[in-house]
């Protein structure tokens, strides 16, 4: 039988996160307020991009997708993150005045990751980080674009954090044996995702998040869950659950092939509105009271 990899992780992560249902709580509930505060900083919402690599120009517009995204973010005043690119493509989108964390792959050539964080902070990057889940391939190590990557140490890591001042970020981090070792190295915030399922049958983050949540308390790390985020209501399940906020990801893809940055933005604004809805309905005014006392499993 011929072998065939399916996207057996998505399915399960889907599954498991239509099977969270919301209680009504509605007497003495108001209003619900989206501020959030991330690493210290401001944002309107507690929903962020997704770290994108190598989108094109759609439709024929001037600006490619991932600059199209970062001003949808600058608009929305979210967090904004970015993948894999050079360093002229990353000043771009540090020039929509979006605050941006760029992911740096973990290249063989291990100057360029240096090169590329130490571009970024030069820059004004908001913060940098390691895509740590992008190391494997099914023959080895896994190549990117024609780039080879390679295994990245605790030590390596560390070295990263130790060199810039800027908040640092690990995305991958699936298990409370890779969040705690962040969190002992010096890791401000690490973002729980399975990479859209490059292991198969992996264990859906929300399902690992609150294990995660109850290993780093107090540790000064702060959390971001992505992979199939799709709808305020998944972000509220994200947050209730321990998150601190959630990446949208394919889910934004066709409004930012129609209509762009204008198209983003209202895509995240529906989000946000759809976020608002439920806390209202839970009886949670703010995001930071959010809790999973009003999540029941089917």
């Amino acid at each position: 039988m011929d072998y065939t990899r399916l996207s057996d992780a998505n399915i399960i992560t889907e599954q498991y996160m239509d099977s969270l249902l919301i209680e009504e709580r509605l007497i003495d509930s108001v209003v619900a307020d989206l501020s959030t505060t991330f690493l210290d900083e401001k944002f309107d919402m507690p929903v962020m991009t997704p770290a994108f690599s190598h989108l094109p120009n759609y439709n024929g517009r001037e600006h490619n997708g991932l600059e199209e995204y970062s001003q949808a973010a600058k608009e929305c005043n979210i967090l904004n993150f970015c993948g894999m690119m050079e360093n002229d493509q990353f000043k771009r989108l540090v020039d929509t005045g979006a605050r941006t964390v760029r992911i740096v792959k973990p290249y063989a050539d291990h100057a360029k990751v240096i090169d590329q964080m130490q571009y970024a902070e030069s820059v004004g990057a908001f913060g940098i980080g390691m895509d740590i889940d992008h190391i494997f391939g099914e023959n080895g190590a896994d190549v990117v674009v024609g780039e080879e990557m390679a295994v990245q140490t605790t030590d390596m890591l560390r070295s990263y954090v130790e060199m810039t001042k800027l908040p640092f970020v690990v995305k991958g981090v699936l298990s409370v044996a890779d969040a705690v070792k962040c969190a002992d190295i010096g890791v401000k915030a690490i973002i729980v995702s399975h990479h859209h399922g490059r292991l198969p049958y992996a264990v859906p983050p929300m399902m690992i998040l609150p294990q995660i949540k109850d290993a780093l308390k107090s540790r000064g790390v702060e959390i971001i869950v992505d992979c199939g985020i799709a709808t305020g209501a998944d972000v509220f399940k994200a947050l209730a659950l321990g998150a601190d906020a959630a990446a949208v990801g394919r889910s934004m893809l066709p409004s930012l092939e129609k209509d762009g940055a204008a198209g983003v933005a209202g895509y995240i604004r529906k989000v946000g509105s759809e976020l608002r809805y439920i806390m209202s309905f839970t009886g949670f005014a703010h995001v930071e009271d959010i809790d999973d006392s009003v999540l029941h499993r089917m």
